[in-house]
């Protein structure tokens, strides 16, 4: 039988009689990206929204769920940076009472409720960071490469899907859509959702303008990009004792404004 031999362009010595395996793999490698020009030998997996999952600047990894037309994460941010490296301001004055320090500011900030440890404590892994609405609106953008914070449009568009009654402009939009997009789980006090759709929305709570944390266990608040004609931002809150999806403006409630803070969940592009 003819004896196979490695070919010239591999760099291997064929004389030798032993060789280093990881040498080999890398030599073989080369040859195979030498003799495949203008064709990416490497594949990268097709995303496939509700399996696949995506990954912010920081590494965090996200699940995705597939609802209608659109595909959101269906976890909360939990990044520290924007696309372009810029930290995102860290605030965790007042311990967990918090108080406004450097909170109530109109630039990007964000903060863990009750100004809990990153480390060991377990706020930031279950509901990820309250933003403020400057961090979510900033150019440098706050979702990974290909994804970007829903407007209040697109907010509609996902309530609508599941309510087909739903009003797009009323205070109170649905109440048949709240349960179906709320987790099954435990945080929340009472009334959990039946998570129909796999958006397992948690009650993360809000940090208001002056510092104060409130609402955990009992409301989950998603910022949109849309600032109405009086320049209040728009946002979502699935309201426990309510049972309903509120849309509402900033400052509709004193004391939150652009710089409270609120969750972030990602759609993609």
């Amino acid at each position: 039988m003819e004896q196979q031999r490695l070919p010239e362009s591999s760099g291997i010595n064929p004389r030798r009689t032993s060789f280093n395996l990881e040498e080999i793999k890398v030599r073989w490698k080369k040859v195979a990206l030498e003799n495949c020009p203008g064709v990416s030998c490497v594949t990268t997996p097709a995303f496939t929204c509700g399996t696949s999952t995506i990954s912010d600047i920081d590494g965090n990894s996200y699940n995705t769920v597939s609802i209608g037309t659109q595909c959101w994460t269906n976890q909360n941010l939990k990044v520290t940076r924007y696309n372009d490296g810029t930290i995102i301001p860290f605030d965790n004055l007042g311990g967990p009472v918090g108080t406004t320090g450097s909170w109530a500011v109109s630039t990007g900030a964000r903060a863990i409720y009750e100004n809990d440890d990153p480390t060991t404590g377990t706020n930031l892994k279950t509901y990820g960071y309250l933003y403020n609405w400057f961090a979510a609106t900033e150019s440098k953008k706050i979702c990974p490469t290909g994804w970007h914070v829903p407007t209040d449009a697109e907010w509609t568009i996902l309530i609508k899907y599941i309510d087909p009654s739903a009003s797009s402009t009323a205070i109170a939009q649905s109440t048949n859509a709240v349960g179906k997009l709320k987790a099954i789980s435990a945080p929340w006090v009472s009334s959990a959702g039946t998570d129909d759709y796999d958006f397992s929305a948690l009650p993360a709570g809000q940090r208001w303008d002056d510092g104060a944390y409130v609402y955990r266990g009992t409301q989950a608040t998603f910022w949109s990009t849309t600032e109405d004609v009086s320049g209040k931002a728009l946002y979502r809150a699935l309201v426990n004792n309510a049972n309903g999806i509120y849309r509402l403006e900033t400052d509709y409630y004193t004391g939150f404004g652009k710089s409270a803070g609120a969750s972030v969940r990602c759609l993609r592009d």
